[in-house]
């Protein structure tokens, strides 16, 4: 077994709306748990282990960088605006009902990193 850390997505998958752009967001329909537009990739700082909702922060995270993992696919690094903090969430192409936008994920990927 790895070091890394490890969890269970648990949690909340409902729909919002994007305290950045305002669009209306619809939960995942893979079981997973949305926590990012698919329009403008912003996402909201609310959870300390995916899905749990349990961060007081609630600062907006800006999106900053798009990784790759042989694992996971594309990452999207979003970055607190109230604290600081870093996370990276799975983009969620696959989405039948409202993948996140192909062409956001490649201008973010062609921004200089931060």
């Amino acid at each position: 077994m790895s070091g890394g850390r490890r969890f269970t997505v648990q949690g909340t998958n409902n729909a919002f709306t994007c305290g950045h752009c305002g669009a209306q967001v619809e939960p995942l329909q893979n079981g997973s748990v949305r926590n990012h537009c698919p329009e403008c990739l912003h996402s909201k700082h609310v959870d300390i282990q995916p899905g749990d909702r349990a961060c007081s922060c609630h600062g907006l995270m800006t999106p900053i960088a798009v990784e790759q993992s042989g694992k996971k696919g594309w990452l999207i690094v979003h970055r607190c605006e109230r604290c600081g903090f870093t996370g990276r969430n799975k983009a969620a192409l696959d989405d039948p009902a409202q993948p996140d936008r192909w062409d956001a994920l490649v201008q973010l990927s062609a921004r200089p990193s931060r």
